[in-house]
This record gives C-alpha cells, sequence and structure tokens, in this order.
C-alpha cells in the first residue's frame, strides 16, 4: 500500500508536452518514518502507524496516521516513508480537511432558493417550514443553517502531475487550507475508515422512533375498525 502525509502549499499553473497550461496543488511532503505496526494477534486488526515530523531534525511531530493494510509484517518501525513509492501520473486518494466557513444558512449551506424580494413578500432567505402537523417535531436530518465546513474530506482519483524532489503536483485542486495537513493513499487503497458513534446511535435511535410511530398507526387502524363494527 503506497501512503505518504505532506503539507499543502497552494496551487500554480504548469505546462505539459503539448503547451497546454492547467492548475494544480502544491503538495510538500513531510519527513515521515513508521511509528509503529499493528497486526492481527497484538490489536486485533492490521494497520501501520505513521509518524510526520515538522523538518528534517525529526524533533516536532506535525501528524500521526493510521493506514489499514494487508501486510503489516513487511513494514519495520523507524523505517522511512519514502516519497519514491508514487511515480507520475500514478492515481491517488487525497484526505485533508475542508475550509471552516462558519455560521451558514440554508442558501449558503444546501443550495436553497431565496423567496421572492418584492410584492410584499416577508420570505426572502428563511428556511420556511420545518415541520409538518405530524409527528409534532423535527425530524431527525432536516436541512437548517448551521456550521459548514471543517469536516473531513476524501477526494478520489487525482492524477500525480509530477514529483519534483520533496514536492508532489496534484491536478486540480484538493479540500484543506495552505499550510494544512494532506495525507495521500494510492488508489485501491482503503485509508482508515473511523466510525462515528454518535452518528451511528442517532440512525438507530431514529429506526426505533419510526418503528414506533407505525405501530402506533397500526393501533389506531384497528381501534377504529372496531369501533365501526361495535356501532
Amino acid at each position: 500500500m503506497k501512503f505518504i502525509i505532506g503539507r499543502k502549499v497552494g496551487m500554480t499553473r504548469v505546462f505539459d508536452e503539448e503547451g497546454r497550461n492547467f492548475a494544480v496543488t502544491k503538495i510538500a511532503t513531510l519527513p515521515t518514518v513508521v511509528s509503529k505496526v499493528q497486526t492481527k494477534d497484538t490489536d486485533g486488526y492490521k494497520s501501520v502507524q505513521i509518524s510526520a515530523y515538522k523538518n528534517a531534525d525529526k524533533k516536532k511531530i506535525a501528524k500521526i496516521a493510521e493506514f489499514r493494510v494487508n501486510n503489516p509484517g513487511s513494514y519495520k518501525k523507524g523505517e522511512e516513508v519514502s516519497l519514491k513509492q508514487f511515480k507520475k501520473n500514478d492515481m491517488v486518494s487525497v484526505i485533508g480537511i475542508a475550509k471552516g466557513k462558519g455560521f451558514a444558512g440554508t442558501i449558503k449551506r444546501h443550495g436553497f432558493s431565496r423567496g421572492p424580494m418584492t410584492h410584499g413578500s416577508n420570505n426572502h432567505r428563511q428556511p420556511g417550514s420545518i415541520g409538518g402537523g405530524y409527528p409534532q417535531r423535527v425530524v431527525l436530518g432536516r436541512k437548517m443553517g448551521g456550521r459548514m465546513g471543517g469536516d473531513q474530506v476524501t477526494v478520489q482519483n487525482i492524477k500525480i502531475v509530477d514529483i519534483e524532489d520533496d514536492i508532489l503536483l496534484l491536478a486540480g485542486s484538493i479540500p484543506g487550507a495552505n499550510k494544512s495537513i494532506i495525507k495521500i493513499v494510492g488508489t485501491g487503497e482503503k485509508a482508515e475508515e473511523v466510525i462515528d458513534h454518535a452518528a451511528e446511535e442517532e440512525r438507530l435511535a431514529q429506526e426505533k422512533m419510526l418503528e414506533a410511530d407505525a405501530e402506533a398507526k397500526e393501533e389506531k387502524k384497528a381501534e377504529e375498525a372496531e369501533n365501526k363494527i361495535e356501532e
């Protein structure tokens, strides 16, 4: 599996062999070493933990990341993770933290349309109704205003345009602000999966609530049917 950690430098433009110019993102790879090897026997799953340092002195750690691999035995603690494993025209996946945009309304956050601006309309950028007569509550997942950005984003199938010393040139834009830490993974491989337990619990709670609502409706229909028969 191919993986490395870098820092986003910024964007620029380059020319190809045919004279066409296009936008690329510059990634400065950081000095990276294998800090831990985890196996099925010792940790319950297979992975490799790597540490990226801020400079060549390797005194301050900039980022520690973990990647799932099928053969952790091929890695050794203290082994350097080299940029040489990547080549020009390789396809990679890039993982970064998107820029935070603060609190955003429904138009910016979800692409809602605004209301009319004339003829006495008082609904310009309001979200509109957020609930109905039943079930007398705001359902989970309702699109509303809130914090936007600042989430982990993975962009797949990005082409490596060129490699210069410790600089990677990736086609197009990638998530994250300049100077942010970026994880680069070879295509076909999967980075560490982080399970959002809170979201999973919320999903299960929503399913139970929907099941309870359905049962209540069925009981109400049965009672109405019995009342009609008695009448």
